[in-house]
């Protein structure tokens, strides 16, 4: 009983401290003059998603890939989001470090499933991990056309990277899609 009590608070522990990312912001939106970026967990939803469809298009396991994109940026509740310019000069502990710590107190089948998401991610072996990476750049080319949009003219950096990096089929269509369309195309289906 002591054993499912004290499991049972580690998993609740981990909970509270993924609620932190809906508050943390993305920091490397702040060299281009945003002083209002999205949040870690706004990232991440929309990752999970891309990730989703990214799937579905390429054939891979779209839930593996979705579960992949919630957890890839768990970490930063305790390293916080190092923009690419400063890892040049820090160095972080492993994600998979990061993540057994957090999970350390938590349910067994938590700590090894999270675990095994984390380090399949990390690993980029997978197809599934594949997509779930392309996801991650899609969803930063997709915030930086928003940002764009909104006035921003310094995010081309970010877009040119993410586009750079974009492995998959799916996602350099969807990348090459989203870049010529205003973000609220979607709009136009409905409204005519």
């Amino acid at each position: 009983m002591a054993d499912e009590k004290t499991h049972a608070a580690g998993t609740a522990g981990f909970l509270f401290e993924m609620g932190v990312l809906k508050n943390a912001k993305r920091t490397g939106w702040w060299f281009t003059g945003n002083n209002n970026p999205e949040s870690i967990a706004e990232h991440s939803f929309r990752v999970g998603i891309i990730g989703a469809v990214l799937a579905m298009m390429e054939g891979v396991d779209p839930a593996r890939v979705a579960l992949m994109c919630l957890f890839h940026d768990t970490q930063e509740t305790r390293i916080g989001d190092i923009p690419h310019i400063g890892r040049r000069y820090l160095d972080a502990a492993a994600n998979e470090t990061v993540t057994a710590d957090q999970v350390s107190a938590a349910h067994p089948t938590v700590r090894d499933g999270v675990q095994r998401v984390v380090a399949e991610y990390e690993a980029k072996e997978t197809p599934e991990a594949l997509v779930a990476r392309d996801a991650d750049k899609l969803e930063c080319l997709v915030q930086a056309v928003e940002y764009r949009a909104q006035g921003n003219s310094l995010v081309q950096d970010w877009i040119d990277t993410s586009l750079n990096s974009l492995k998959t089929p799916s996602a350099r269509a969807l990348a090459d899609a989203a870049l010529v369309m205003s973000p609220l195309e979607w709009r136009r289906t409905y409204l005519g």
